[in-house]
């Protein structure tokens, strides 16, 4: 793709109706889920109070509720007991978007920052289907989260964000790192999340960050990655940057080795960094459909 052509080219920059469109796809999953399940997607909160699910037994205090007496508990003990239960709240689905240069590249059908964008919007629409409350990040220091929210405003809110980020290189990246740390401290247990990243952007956060983010949340990682990058082409190639010209020459099989080794080394490394941490992971090209790794992200722990 031609980067002079990237105000009118399809695929170059993504467009809130383009991500708004998107919400169908969610609600189709969202629906067959319900249907099979029967239930909404609800997640337990640590706090105590009553609600649905058993938590504990405890000694009966004056005003508590007559109905949830432990009889087993009190016969044993000889002290009235009475039943506390887990409360039921809505989940937090976070999505953390990596805003690295190399992610506004591409030459199957759209950029990678575009399928980003994209895979974000299908989340946002599929965690407001579920019931969710909605927040997304990037790694900046000057640039606060979008906050949490419910619906379709929350889910609005996150896709003008994706549209803002994935226009164009934001100003002021400070690395998927910095986000990581940003979310650390959004994220409760129970909360899901899913990150955007470039696999060299993964594989720079040690394994040991994203170990403090993966036993407490179902998490998913999706390397967003170009046909290109996948499998070099063949002959002498011409590649414009900033900075003029660039010729390469791939004809050769030591030529196309490096490149492989330029972006196999990245993903590999992410991979196990992610697998080690028993984080989820999954590769999204820029031209496969941008809800085929929706089932992993759906499935409940990602891990």
């Amino acid at each position: 793709m031609n980067a002079d052509k990237a105000d009118v080219a399809p695929g170059v920059r993504p467009s809130l109706a383009e991500l708004v469109a998107l919400r169908p796809l969610a609600r189709q999953r969202s629906a067959g889920r319900r249907a099979r399940s029967g239930v909404r997607a609800l997640a337990p909160s640590p706090q105590r109070g009553q609600g649905m699910e058993y938590a504990e037994s405890r000694d009966y205090v004056a005003g508590d509720d007559a109905r949830h007496i432990d009889w087993r508990v009190t016969a044993r003990t000889g002290r009235p007991h009475t039943k506390t239960f887990q409360r039921e709240r809505e989940r937090l689905t976070l999505i953390v978007a990596d805003t690295a240069a190399s992610l506004y590249f591409g030459t199957r059908v759209r950029f990678k920052s575009t399928q980003a964008a994209r895979a974000g919007a299908i989340a946002a629409w599929t965690a407001a289907a579920d019931g969710d409350r909605i927040a997304a990040l990037r790694g900046s220091v000057i640039e606060a989260p979008v906050p949490p929210a419910g619906g379709t405003r929350g889910a609005l809110r996150v896709l003008h964000a994706l549209t803002r980020w994935y226009a164009a290189a934001p100003e002021g990246d400070a690395g998927l790192g910095v986000a990581m740390d940003h979310a650390r401290r959004l994220l409760r247990p129970g909360s899901r999340l899913l990150v955007l990243a470039d696999a060299a952007s993964a594989a720079a956060v040690p394994s040991r960050d994203w170990a403090a983010v993966g036993a407490h949340c179902d998490a998913l990682v999706l390397l967003l990655d170009d046909p290109l990058e996948r499998v070099p082409p063949r002959g002498r190639f011409g590649f414009a940057s900033d900075d003029g010209r660039i010729d390469l020459d791939l004809s050769g099989i030591a030529q196309r080795g490096r490149w492989r080794a330029a972006f196999d080394a990245p993903r590999d490394l992410a991979i196990a960094h992610l697998r080690r941490a028993g984080i989820g992971v999954e590769s999204l090209s820029s031209d496969a459909p941008s809800d085929a790794w929706l089932s992993a992200f759906a499935r409940g722990r990602m891990g």
